[in-house]
């Protein structure tokens, strides 16, 4: 058995989550998004490691292409890659809790990313191999840090039967 990302004991359910990594462009001040993220990622079980690369300069594609190389480089080898995109899948929380584990059981190294002002360079949308959508609206690349932890930590919550999330709000 293992403890549960919200207290108690859950049932065994295959591998633990581990070296899940959060890898995003810039780096976070401290601020109201940081707060908010770091408030998030605590709960988690483990908490994500995350990786900051720097923004780049430049025309808007060259700056995709810059963070793009930067963030596969820092993508560990054979790691499921989930890249936050607008044009990806907007699941409900309960369909991502069903994501997270599909991917907890896969055994490999998972790793988010979450691109700088300009979005993400094509070649890192075509390596990952699943694309998440936080909805129609155009989130700031900060502030997403924190909303994936939300959105982590409560599946995290829906797997375990915690009552953090209540299914019968719509």
């Amino acid at each position: 058995m293992r403890w549960s990302a919200c207290g108690g004991r859950a049932a065994r359910r295959g591998p633990t989550v581990k070296n899940w990594r959060l890898l995003a462009v810039g780096r976070l001040k401290p601020g109201p998004e940081a707060e908010l993220f770091g408030l998030y990622n605590a709960r988690l079980r483990p908490p994500l490691a995350v990786v900051e690369v720097p923004e780049a300069r430049g025309s808007a594609a060259e700056v995709r292409r810059r963070e793009g190389q930067a963030l596969l480089a820092a993508l560990p080898e054979g790691a499921l890659l989930v890249a936050m995109d607008l044009g990806g899948l907007a699941p409900t929380s309960e369909a991502l809790a069903g994501l997270y584990e599909r991917w907890e059981t896969s055994g490999k190294a998972l790793a988010f990313v979450i691109g700088g002002a300009e979005g993400l360079d094509p070649a890192v949308l075509e390596r990952a191999q699943q694309r998440l959508s936080l909805g129609p609206m155009t989130w700031p690349h900060f502030l997403v840090r924190g909303l994936l932890a939300e959105q982590l930590y409560r599946a995290q919550a829906i797997r375990a039967g915690h009552p953090y999330h209540r299914a019968w709000r719509p």
